[in-house]
């Protein structure tokens, strides 16, 4: 049964100015061949990729480093990017363009709507989310992504064994992740219980993250693997 969010999670907050000539000519040009919206509902994701073949779902994926260099190793697999900023979007286009990539598909959207609206229960194998707004301040913790009704909303899109990623470099954050994670009888951790995982191989070090060790940031992977259902 597909949940539906009770709580309205705004994760986000939109601070951007005017399009670039490139941005603008990313979306004119390139949209109409990468480009999702939600107004298309829910998803016949074996009609819009002409194949049958695992599913993974990027949310927040920035300028899409990670999401490209993923595509581009495993063309044998399908990728949804969600983010909710243009010029992110316009940039990723672009390298999608350029690079002659046939396997991504993009929302420029809120990923709680998509996920509600346009992705099919028990259609994905994977859902990755690297470093989210952690919110820091606890006034803000309620706009923090990662909580009980979105974590169910994740499990209820994924396939039994699909994984869910998340990775953030800021420590309480992460704590915070995990103990919502173990509180979900949706999910194990692969780690063991109350663990964090090494940083899988398959995680491409992004410009950002590798930023943040010069700066001596560490960085925390959570890895869970949802349950068959009881």
């Amino acid at each position: 049964m597909s949940t539906t969010l009770s709580t309205r999670i705004r994760s986000f907050v939109r601070r951007e100015g005017r399009n670039s000539k490139r941005q603008a000519h990313a979306w004119e040009t390139f949209w109409p061949q990468f480009g999702l919206s939600q107004t298309e509902g829910l998803l016949d994701l074996d009609n819009l990729f002409s194949r049958h073949a695992p599913r993974i779902v990027e949310i927040g994926f920035g300028k899409g480093e990670s999401l490209l260099a993923q595509a581009k190793a495993h063309p044998e697999q399908d990728y949804i990017g969600i983010e909710v900023y243009r010029t992110g979007v316009a940039h990723l286009l672009h390298q999608l363009a350029a690079e002659h990539i046939t396997n991504v598909r993009l929302f420029c959207a809120d990923a709680v709507e998509v996920l509600q609206r346009c992705l099919p229960p028990e259609s994905l194998d994977a859902v990755l989310l690297y470093f989210p707004d952690p919110w820091p301040k606890k006034r803000h913790h309620k706009r923090r992504l990662v909580q009980a009704p979105f974590v169910s909303a994740v499990a209820d899109r994924l396939k039994t064994g699909g994984l869910f990623h998340m990775a953030t470099d800021w420590e309480p954050y992460a704590q915070w992740m995990r103990t919502v994670m173990e509180e979900s009888a949706a999910f194990e951790n692969i780690a063991g219980k109350n663990q964090f995982s090494p940083r899988p191989e398959q995680r491409t070090l992004t410009r950002f993250e590798q930023r943040g060790h010069r700066l001596g940031h560490e960085v925390w992977d959570l890895l869970y693997r949802k349950h068959p259902a009881p």
